[in-house]
C-alpha cells in the first residue's frame, strides 16, 4: 500500500481552496507536540487543553484572513503562537493575584519576614532603609527614577512605563538593572542587610 504523506502547505492550499477537513488534518498532524509543549509550560491539564484551542483557534483566523505566509516551517509558527498563548494566560493570571513582594512577606532585597519585629528590629531596619537609600542614590538617573517610582512610590510598571514615556519592557529592563547594580554594590561594601 502507497500511502502520500501531504506536506503543510498541500494541506494549508487545499483548505484555502475550500476543502474544509484539511485543517482537521493539519491540526492533528501537529496537535501532540503543541499540546505537549503547552503542558510542559503550565503544567495543568485543562489549563494547556484550552490554550490548545486558543491556539488553533487564532492560527486559522489568521490563515483565513490570509495572513499566513507560508515559508515551510507551520509548526515553528504554530508553536510561537503557543507560546504567545501561555505567556498571554500567565500576564493574566497574574493580574487576577495582584499580589506584590510586600503582600508576600518580601521586601526590595528578597528577604522573608517571618515573626513581629522588635524595637531592635526596627532600629536595624531604620539602618538598612538609610544604606540602601544611599546606595539607590548612587544608581544611574533612569535606573534611580523606576526604584523611586516602584518602591518608593508604590507605582505599577506599567505607571512607570506611562509616566516616563517609555515601554513597560524598558521599566522593567531599567528595574532588573538597577537591582544587578545594587546588589554588585551591596557585595562590593559588604553590606549586611538582613
Amino acid at each position: 500500500m502507497n500511502v502520500q504523506v501531504l506536506s503543510d502547505q498541500v494541506l494549508l492550499n487545499s483548505y484555502l481552496a475550500g476543502n474544509r477537513s484539511a485543517i482537521s488534518q493539519l491540526i492533528e498532524r501537529h496537535s501532540r507536540r503543541v499540546r505537549d509543549y503547552i503542558r510542559m509550560m503550565v503544567k495543568d491539564n485543562d489549563v494547556a487543553d484550552d490554550i490548545f484551542q486558543e491556539t488553533f483557534i487564532k492560527a486559522v483566523r489568521v490563515i483565513d484572513e490570509g495572513r499566513y505566509s507560508d515559508n515551510g516551517k507551520f509548526l515553528s509558527w504554530i508553536l510561537r503562537i503557543a507560546h504567545n498563548q501561555v505567556i498571554d494566560h500567565f500576564r493574566a493570571a497574574k493580574q487576577d493575584k495582584q499580589l506584590n513582594e510586600a503582600d508576600a512577606g518580601y521586601n526590595v532585597l528578597g528577604t522573608l519576614r517571618f515573626a513581629e519585629r522588635t524595637i531592635e528590629d526596627e532600629m536595624v531596619s531604620a539602618q538598612i532603609e538609610k544604606d540602601v537609600r544611599r546606595l539607590v542614590d548612587l544608581l544611574p538617573d533612569e535606573q534611580r527614577e523606576v526604584v523611586m517610582m516602584r518602591y518608593y512610590s508604590g507605582l505599577s510598571f506599567k505607571e512607570i512605563a506611562e509616566q516616563t514615556n517609555v515601554s513597560i519592557n524598558t521599566a522593567l529592563g531599567r528595574m532588573r538593572y538597577a537591582l544587578i547594580n545594587l546588589r554588585k554594590m551591596i557585595k562590593e561594601k559588604n553590606l549586611i542587610l538582613s
